[in-house]
Formats: structure tokens, sequence, C-alpha cells
């Protein structure tokens, strides 16, 4: 089975970003920051594997993946899985609801 290929947003791109300088600066280092990645890492390859095993949201074609208090919301195209953001689910939903229509 073909791998699918991973395409981030730039919306999605600047939400990592900034979570994790976030991390950087409050730890005063980039260890935890690596742990994420790796986490980000290990689901992506789960998504880009099976990308329809993860729930659909409400919104049309939108996907969810959940890694504890971040999520990858996702679209399937055509071989493509589209990052569309990269939520930490502690904040305010209702950002997310402006961000994925």
């Amino acid at each position: 089975m073909a791998q699918n290929t991973i395409i981030w947003t730039q919306t999605a791109s600047k939400q990592l970003r900034e979570v994790l300088s976030f991390w950087n600066k409050r730890t005063h280092s980039n260890r935890f920051s690596n742990k994420l990645l790796d986490k980000i890492d290990q689901r992506l390859t789960l998504v880009a594997s099976f990308p329809l095993e993860h729930p659909q949201t409400s919104l049309p074609e939108v996907r969810v993946a959940a890694m504890n208090h971040y999520s990858l919301f996702y679209k399937v195209k055509e071989g493509r899985i589209i990052i569309i953001a990269f939520w930490d689910n502690r904040q305010d939903p209702k950002k997310l609801l402006d961000i994925l229509k």
C-alpha cells in the first residue's frame, strides 16, 4: 500500500511553529518540543497509512487525529493528506471553527 503524501497548509504550519516556540520559551529548552514533534510524526505515519481511520468532524471531509492536548485536522484528497490545522485542544473551540471554515 502506497503512503499518502502529507501537506501542511500555511495556517497549520504557523500554528505548529507557535506551539513549539511557546514550549521552547516556557521550558528554556527544546526537549519538550522535540518530544511533541516525535508524537506528531508517529501520528502522521498512521494517518498517512490509514487516513480514513480517524473520526470525521461535523465539517464535510474534515477528519481529526487527536493526541492528548493537541489535534491534527486534515482532509484526504487524491493521495494527499492536507493538514489544515494543528490545534491546542485547551483553546477556545470557536476560534477553531473560524479556521476550519
